[in-house]
């Protein structure tokens, strides 16, 4: 006769604990809130999750009344409790650490180096980086500076920051490569489209031949607080794979605002 403690059943996992299927319907309609999709009326989180209707709908309002989910008429967010709760998760750990695995992660998925850049006054600055294998790579390291005006990084940075960027628009724009924007108006534009698309993707802008992708990671309070890119040589990043790899960076930045407790802006 077998021992039923020797080994967990099939239905158990390895911990050896029963999943409650109510807990797998609750993360699933957590899940399906996305930084591009961070409100969500009922008959779309339905869908999002396969769920049925009378299912969704008791499962929701539970979760409002508990504060998972906080609501605005008929659409739903993320709850702002939800933020509060996941500080002590993160607390005493360096957000670098944090999002170390996912820039590992981007690169070893496109074989470019992957970034992350910080405003810091008039520039933006280079707090972590999973260098390319290939031999042919850009000049980027930790402490690398450069003008938040130009690059993929810099203008994530500006994009969702409004009281920053019309400070930098109120000054001279440095004219430093063959795409560098240096019209303010032009620029206002380039970055209200970038805050529409949810990512940026440039070319030419601080270097010429450098090509780079960046998406925004959030703080608790919708604020941007970091760019996370993938960049490198036009000679090797053709325009095609930047707009190939957009989707996963923006999933990635996404997963890195969760891990540090943060969440997109309101929309509107």
């Amino acid at each position: 006769m077998t021992d039923p403690g020797s080994a967990a059943s099939p239905a158990t996992g390895n911990s050896g604990v029963a999943p409650l299927l109510v807990l797998g319907k609750i993360t699933d309609i957590l899940d399906s809130f996305t930084l591009e999709s961070p409100s969500l009326s009922l008959a779309e989180i339905r869908s999002r999750t396969g769920l049925p209707t009378s299912t969704t709908q008791r499962l929701v309002t539970n979760l409002v009344a508990q504060g998972f989910l906080d609501r605005d008429d008929d659409r739903f967010r993320i709850g702002l409790k939800m933020a509060y709760w996941s500080a002590p998760a993160v607390r005493g750990i360096k957000a670098i650490d944090l999002l170390a695995p996912l820039l590992r992660e981007l690169r070893q998925a496109t074989g470019e180096s992957a970034t992350l850049f910080r405003a810091d006054d008039d520039y933006r600055v280079c707090i972590a980086v999973d260098e390319t294998r290939h031999e042919l790579k850009q000049d980027v390291h930790v402490g690398k500076v450069a003008p938040l005006t130009v690059g993929s990084a810099g203008r994530v940075l500006l994009a969702w920051n409004d009281d920053l960027r019309e400070s930098i628009l109120a000054r001279p724009i440095p004219d430093l490569a063959a795409s560098t924007i240096t019209d303010p108006a032009e620029l206002r534009g380039v970055l209200d489209q970038t805050r529409r698309d949810g990512f940026a993707i440039t070319r030419n802008e601080r270097i010429d031949g450098l090509v780079g992708l960046a998406a925004p990671v959030f703080e608790p309070s919708g604020r941007v607080r970091m760019a996370m890119g993938v960049s490198g040589p036009a000679a090797r990043i053709k325009p095609h794979m930047l707009e190939e790899w957009a989707p996963m960076l923006v999933e990635t930045a996404e997963r890195a605002t969760r891990l540090i407790g943060g969440r997109a802006p309101a929309t509107g």
